[in-house]
């Protein structure tokens, strides 16, 4: 039983690192890079599809991402959802490839986007923290009903701890580089 618990707390916090990853990429540094296109679904022919399905996403150069979709007449929809994702790119077609240009970002721009990243990573501390916190509770549940010892709920949670230090650590990590990328000019 706290083998198995330990094993899904740590999961879990993996998890929500893994979520913080994917929210962090999608916050965008003065640099072009594919993966800020992720999320941009196509209506192809009727149904939203992501963009990566439809089209290559390659960069240019370091402001520019290319965008060839493989059917001719999706260069407009791949065009408008690129346009539409709020993302606040401005896409233009020539012929069959869309280059997306890159726009820098002002001094106070990047402060508001490392606000929105430090919140961003807190939500997941305040995540990680609320699992331990409930980790403990069914510790707390097992001796009540005397399934496990008191040396073993305290061993359990110190390594339960042990666990949520490594991920905050680890978020702490991922918050400066992303700081870091942001201030690049």
């Amino acid at each position: 039983m706290i083998s198995e618990l330990k094993k899904t707390t740590e999961a879990k916090m993996q998890k929500s690192i893994e979520s913080l990853k994917l929210d962090l990429a999608k916050v965008r540094t003065g640099r072009a890079h594919t993966g800020i296109l992720d999320h941009v679904t196509v209506d192809y022919y009727g149904s939203p599809v992501p963009i990566s399905q439809v089209a290559n996403v390659t960069l240019i150069d370091s402001r520019t991402l290319g965008v060839q979709p493989w059917e001719k007449p999706m260069v407009g929809k791949v065009e408008k959802a690129i346009r539409d994702a709020d993302l606040g790119l401005n896409p233009a077609s020539q012929g069959e490839i869309i280059r997306v240009p890159m726009p820098a970002l002002t001094e106070e721009r990047r402060k508001e986007l490392i606000k929105v990243v430090k919140g961003e990573g807190e939500g997941t501390k305040v995540a990680v923290r609320n699992l331990r916190r409930d980790a403990n509770a069914s510790l707390k549940d097992a001796l009540k009903a005397k399934t496990i010892s008191e040396d073993d709920e305290r061993r359990t949670q110190d390594e339960i701890q042990k666990l949520t230090d490594k991920a905050v650590i680890e978020i702490d990590k991922l918050l400066a580089q992303k700081e870091q990328e942001l201030m690049q000019i």
